[in-house]
């Protein structure tokens, strides 16, 4: 589909990911996206009423949940806006009212780097509606450690206006928009790609979060006695949009990371006035967990740390030990003249290829899912001809297919292999190249 418009809503953010992989490669990236999820961490937890301690305790296990999500990705660029979001919202409660007019241009830049910036005016609209809900009703009243109070309303509503109308201002105007609209909209889409796919609870990730979920809900049950509806909402909001689809549950994450440090300097605070632990101060009770947890999670994650130290500096060794065809990308380096120039291949192979094998026209990648004209749709054409039994193998005729890299148990190499037309030029424990005979 070369005549489609395609819009990147993270360019500055890809721009970015250039120049740090252009200085260290692939360790320079990580390292570039380990820092961002950090400082995303930090100023969440900076949020809570609690001490130091008790927040690094609370990413550290926020963390620990968030494991099975975390990368070099462009998503975690919305998570740090969320974090943002979250402290400017805490520097007005405070008293610096004049941090409301931070909003519009981190919205300008948000834009520009991930388009991502709807989830933080959903954010903000949400405590603007909630906290004025609690205004009319209850003037005076406090919403909690998330809401905001009589002048800073208005305000706040207008710096969020603001902030909505300069997201315009990108390489692609208003049709940005567009484009997070049609993503958003598109059902089949959203019904096939995984990460949009409703939290599994019988998946790490879907057990990790539950355990957390469930913690705080008895933190809250044992030691939480303020009332704070705006907080409470959110957080159920953002749960409910987590348990929906899989790919939001690190914005849960990151809402809920002040709640998690105040309900742990709580809980510590309880315990010390117990008199066996009384001369105890509740500070070195979390300093000393924190240690133990700290060791904990290295001495049971070492080797994830060298798997990914081993992607930094050696990708092409570490991507042996996964399913990704590191074996055959090598081989048709050295044999591209073998090949033709239109491939076919496994969807997630995509950005995999064109990677390592830069100039191949891949079939389809991870930004394509929702690109239709008029009755031309590359993901319905991609899932016809891969996933369909039998294959519709006349979208091979209509895009010109005259290669493929497939899967070895796949139901299109099943079909390939049975066609006098089509000839096996390699095949290894992960995949097989075809090629279309002249």
């Amino acid at each position: 589909m070369p005549d489609w418009p395609w819009v990147e809503h993270a360019w500055l953010t890809d721009l970015l990911i250039g120049l740090c992989y252009s200085a260290g490669g692939a360790l320079a990236v990580i390292l570039f996206f380990g820092c961002l999820t950090a400082a995303a961490w930090l100023l969440a937890a900076r949020c809570g009423e609690a001490s130091a301690p008790f927040r690094l305790l609370a990413c550290i296990l926020s963390l620990y949940v968030a494991l099975p999500f975390l990368g070099a990705r462009t998503q975690f660029v919305t998570v740090l806006g969320m974090a943002v979001l979250m402290w400017l919202l805490a520097r007005m409660r405070e008293g610096d009212r004049h941090m409301v007019w931070w909003i519009p241009p981190l919205f300008l830049l948000w834009a520009n780097l991930h388009g991502g910036f709807t989830a933080g005016l959903f954010f903000l609209s949400l405590v603007l509606v909630l906290s004025w809900l609690i205004d009319l009703r209850a003037p005076g009243k406090d919403g909690g450690n998330t809401a905001v109070q009589g002048p800073l309303l208005w305000k706040l509503g207008v710096a969020i206006g603001v902030g909505a109308a300069l997201t315009v201002v990108n390489p692609y105007g208003w049709r940005l928009h567009q484009e997070i609209l049609d993503s958003l909209s598109n059902r089949f889409m959203i019904d096939t790609l995984q990460e949009w796919h409703p939290l599994a609870l019988d998946t790490l990730a879907g057990k990790l979060c539950l355990a957390y979920t469930f913690g705080l809900a008895l933190a809250m049950v044992l030691w939480y006695r303020r009332t704070e509806p705006v907080r409470m909402a959110i957080l159920i909001l953002f749960l409910v949009l987590a348990v929906r689809h899989a790919r939001n549950v690190p914005l849960f994450l990151i809402v809920s990371v002040p709640l998690a440090a105040e309900l742990l300097d709580t809980m510590f605070g309880r315990l010390s006035m117990r008199p066996a632990v009384k001369r105890i101060p509740p500070h070195q009770w979390a300093a000393g967990l924190t240690l133990m947890v700290a060791i904990v999670l290295l001495y049971f994650g070492p080797e994830h740390v060298q798997r990914v130290w081993r992607f930094g500096v050696r990708p092409e060794v570490a991507f042996r030990q996964t399913s990704y065809p590191i074996e055959a990308i090598e081989w048709i380096q050295d044999h591209r003249d073998r090949l033709g120039t239109r491939p076919i291949h496994d969807y997630q192979y995509g950005g995999f290829m064109l990677w390592w094998l830069p100039g191949v026209h891949v079939f389809i990648d991870g930004r394509m899912p929702a690109w239709r004209i008029g009755d031309r749709h590359i993901f319905l054409d991609y899932m016809n001809v891969r996933e369909a039994d039998p294959p519709h193998l006349d979208v091979l005729d209509k895009y010109g297919v005259d290669w493929a890299l497939l899967k070895r148990d796949s139901i299109l190499a099943r079909a390939l292999s049975g066609l006098p037309a089509w000839e096996k030029e390699y095949e290894d424990g992960k995949v097989i190249v075809f090629k279309l005979k002249k």
